[in-house]
Formats: structure tokens, C-alpha cells, sequence
């Protein structure tokens, strides 16, 4: 006998009853399914962040707090490199790009970075979105994001962060900015900053502009009598070799060097570690409701008992009975788990976009492997469970039933 028309009557006659064990098991599933899907793409989008920052070189310190202001520009303190590392960087053979980065300055509460052009070009791509990168001290370009049009005269504030009252007393420099041009998309937060010649961001904090007096050109060579210090310097090595042993070169009491994946990778250890224990968490409590919803369920079909006994009655096999049953509340749990993993997947994208929006990075969140085999050992351990209620109904005597 075919079990199926008898689950579909009692789906029917259950149906709110259904719906909400349904809906709580759906709650239960999108909650591991968001947190892991989430966790991907705050992985993946940091990584992506990251990637044209081959080599980072900075003043002795943390390499997190220099990896964050660098890559993702959130403002944090940190010690700033000698002018003589930076001097010897310049005169590596081995070092394609070697661009000083500054900060210290906002617009409107964007970040203004001050770097060199071969730099801007290497971010934005090798080329521009539109017009043409900053050949001036006084000019600029700006992030993909970034709502200034090519051509607008800018007037920056010091410091992080929108302008306060004070800022419009005295915080504004005098110096103005006029956009000339735009990077391509990044997927970084510096799709909304400004990007301007490091000689303006010296120039207007009055540390001069690394060149000689009347040297009005811009990026290298510098004067290395003329140089401040810096937050951190960029380096593109030309091979993964020469990568390597720049990396070793300036790891010394003077100066760190570390490549932007090292910080990530750890990062990341921390993160999959609360990952795992979260993931835990969720799978003990996605049992735990299931094993009530079974509960529930177990006491619904008590009540549905004479009926299962009219059927022992009229021929119905054991295992008919035990199939109905186990099939009813298994197609409960899978609905439920399907549910889950599509609900899940739409809040970790909703999490996603309010994330990128706050930080800055793009983020992408999508199901694979992990969330399926979620699902999976859900979908196991509910069929499992699910034969419970089954050989309860199952093997409760028939007379028994009908007296009742």
C-alpha cells in the first residue's frame, strides 16, 4: 500500500498545525544557514580587499591595526616609518611600485588618503573609470563610490570623521582639490575615498612636500633630507621571489614588512574557531526544536489514534502504519530544512548588504557545501528522530485503540 495519500489527507487536516511546526524548524535551520553563509562572505570579501596590497611595510608594531588602516582605512594610531626605510624601498631593483601612504584627512567624512599615481593606477586596475590620474599637488581622484564629479574643487578637513563645529572654525585646510578622475570598482572602502598626491597630504600638514624647494613635480624621486614619516609604504615586487626577500629584508628592529594574506589567515583561524563553536551551538538547538516540534507532533497524533486502529483494523500492515507516520513527520522536517537554507540564505544577504554599506567591502553571500551539509546531518538526525513517534503509533495495540 502507498503511504503517500494517507500524509497528504493528514497534511491537509492538520494544515495550520503543520504550517507552524514548518515554520519553527525553518526558524531554527535559517539561523546556522546565515551564520555560516555570513561568515563566507566576510571572509571572501576581505580577502578581496586585500589583494592589490601585495607587501605592506610599516614602523615596528601591530600588523593589524597597519593591515586595517591601510586596506580597509579605519582610523587606528599607529607609529609611523622612518623616512631611511622608506629612502631604501625606493631604491630596491626588485620593487615594481613603492608608494608611501598617508592619512589624517576627510571629506564630508570619506577618508583622504594621500599615495602616489603608479599606485592609484595599480588599485584602480592599470586604468582609470574616467578621466586622468592627479599630476598636480591640488588635484585628485576618487574612489568608484565616491558622489564628487570629475572637475569639482573639494575642500577637505583634518582629522576623521565629518566635520564638527570646531572643524568649520579652523579644521579646514586651505589648500582645495579639483577631481580629475576616478578609479574603477575595488570592492574596498576606498571605492569612497579621495585619493591625492602624498606630496598635498605632507604639504597640508605642514611636513612639506619630500622635494626640494621650487621641485613642484609629483611622486619620486623624493628629497631624502625633505621626507617625514609615514604610516606605511606599499611595495609591488616584480616576481614572488623578490616578494619574499623584500619581506625578509624589512623585518628588522627599524621596520615590519608583512603580506596582507599573513594578518588575514589569522583573522581567519580566530573566525573559524567561532565559527565551529557557533555552528555547534546552532546544531544542538536545531535538535532541540525538532525534538519538541516531535514532542508536539507525537501528542497530535495521540489524538489521531482511532483512526491509525480503524486501519490496523481494516488490514493495514504494521509498517504501513509506521511508514505513514515516519514519512509525515520526516516531509515536515525536510520542508522545514529546505525552508531554512532559502530563508538563510536571504538574511545573510540582507546582513551582507548592511555590512558592505558600513564597512566598505563588498561582500557576496552565497550557499555552498558547508550550509548543504547542514542541512544534510539536520535532515539525518530528524529522519532519525522521526522514528520515534512512528514505532510509537505503530505498535500501540488495536483493541486498545478502538476502546478509546
Amino acid at each position: 500500500m502507498n503511504p503517500l495519500p494517507l500524509v497528504l489527507a493528514m497534511l491537509a487536516r492538520n494544515r495550520m498545525t503543520s504550517l507552524l511546526f514548518v515554520a519553527l524548524i525553518t526558524l531554527a535551520v535559517a539561523l546556522g544557514i546565515a551564520i555560516s553563509a555570513q561568515e563566507r562572505a566576510l571572509r571572501q570579501g576581505s580577502a578581496r580587499a586585500a589583494d592589490r596590497f601585495d607587501l605592506v611595510v610599516a614602523a615596528p608594531g601591530s600588523p593589524t591595526d597597519v593591515l586595517f588602516s591601510v586596506v580597509y582605512l579605519r582610523p587606528s594610531a599607529v607609529e609611523l616609518l622612518s623616512p631611511a626605510v622608506f629612502s631604501r624601498l625606493l631604491a630596491e631593483p626588485k620593487a615594481e611600485i613603492v608608494a608611501p601612504i598617508g592619512f589624517g584627512d576627510n571629506l564630508d567624512g570619506a577618508p583622504v588618503v594621500g599615495t602616489t599615481a603608479p599606485f592609484a593606477l595599480h588599485l584602480s586596475g592599470g586604468g582609470l573609470a574616467e578621466g586622468r590620474v592627479f599630476e598636480r599637488l591640488d588635484e585628485a581622484v576618487v574612489g568608484a563610490l565616491s558622489p564628487h564629479p570629475i572637475g569639482v574643487e573639494l575642500q577637505v578637513s583634518h582629522g576623521h570623521g565629518a566635520a564638527s563645529p570646531e572643524d568649520e572654525a579652523g579644521g579646514l585646510h586651505g589648500q582645495k582639490l579639483r577631481v580629475v578622475g576616478r578609479l574603477q570598482p575595488t570592492g574596498t572602502p576606498w571605492d569612497g575615498a579621495v585619493v591625492t598626491p602624498i606630496e598635498f597630504n605632507w604639504y597640508v600638514h605642514g611636513l612639506g612636500t619630500g622635494h626640494a624647494d621650487g621641485d613642484t613635480h609629483i611622486g619620486p624621486p623624493f628629497e631624502a633630507g625633505k621626507l617625514p614619516g609615514m604610516p606605511a609604504v606599499i611595495v609591488k615586487p616584480q616576481t614572488v621571489p623578490a616578494a619574499y626577500g623584500l619581506r625578509n629584508a624589512y623585518r628588522t628592529a627599524d621596520s615590519t614588512a608583512f603580506f596582507p594574506a599573513e594578518v588575514l589567515v589569522e583573522l581567519y583561524a580566530l573566525m573559524g574557531d567561532v565559527r565551529r563553536i557557533m555552528g555547534a551551538l546552532t546544531l544542538a538547538t536545531q535538535v532541540l526544536v525538532i525534538a519538541a516540534i516531535l514532542a508536539g507532533i507525537l501528542a497530535l497524533l495521540d489524538l489521531q489514534r482511532q483512526r491509525f486502529a480503524v486501519l490496523r483494523a481494516l488490514g493495514a500492515s504494521r509498517l504501513f502504519i509506521f511508514l505513514t507516520v515516519w514519512s509525515y513527520v520526516t516531509l515536515l522536517i525536510a520542508a522545514g530544512a529546505l525552508g531554512g537554507l532559502l530563508l538563510g540564505w536571504g538574511v545573510a544577504g540582507i546582513i551582507s548588504h548592511f555590512l558592505a554599506e558600513a564597512s566598505g567591502v563588498a561582500m557576496q553571500a552565497t550557499i555552498g557545501g558547508t550550509e548543504f551539509r547542514l542541512v544534510g546531518a539536520l535532515l539525518i538526525v530528524g529522519a532519525c528522530l522521526a522514528a520515534v513517534p512512528a514505532m510509537l503509533i505503530y505498535r500501540r495495540p488495536v483493541i486498545d485503540a478502538l476502546r478509546q
